[in-house]
């Protein structure tokens, strides 16, 4: 075997080095939803990447191929069949919900952006799923109804005990 055949089967480092960075994202990431942009322009795409970056989530396209090694290294079960035709990847590290909403509402100011689907923890969504994800309140809402909730009983009792 020559020294170019050897070459010839080694993957290439900038490769590997993609697909090390996608993994990294798949194991950071709290949810991970794919969209097609088919069609999109460039501008388009930013406008999508303004929405999502409130959110703490990042909007990425990357090759399908290098996707599913990654996807295989990961573990993370229900992304490989929504890679086909021009995919990109959304990785939310923070709001879930409101990552959610900003793709629906870019989806509808974006009709070239079509969501496909996408998982949260160990929990595979269909297109329809993260939709409804959309219509969640925010974390920090939720957080702040909690909040008030148990907060609600000590605020009667004090005013019980004042009105006496």
């Amino acid at each position: 075997m020559s020294e170019t055949d050897t070459h010839a089967r080694e993957p290439r480092a900038d490769k590997v080095a993609t697909v090390a960075e996608i993994t990294t994202k798949l194991n950071e990431a709290r949810a991970v939803f794919v969209t097609e942009y088919r069609g999109m322009s460039v501008p388009d795409m930013a406008d999508v990447r303004n929405a999502l970056r409130p959110t703490d989530a990042q909007h990425v396209i990357y090759k399908n191929t290098l996707t599913k090694i990654a996807i295989k290294d990961t573990g993370v079960a229900g992304l490989d069949h929504h890679l086909t035709g021009p995919t990109a990847l959304t990785f939310v590290y923070g709001d879930v919900a409101g990552a959610a909403k900003a793709l629906r509402d870019a989806s509808k100011t974006q009709p070239l952006l079509v969501i496909k689907g996408g998982v949260v923890g160990d929990a595979e969504l269909t297109a329809d799923d993260v939709k409804a994800r959309a219509d969640l309140p925010s974390r920090d809402v939720l957080l702040a109804q909690v909040a008030g909730a148990l907060q609600a009983p000590r605020v009667k009792t004090a005013g019980r005990v004042q009105a006496r």
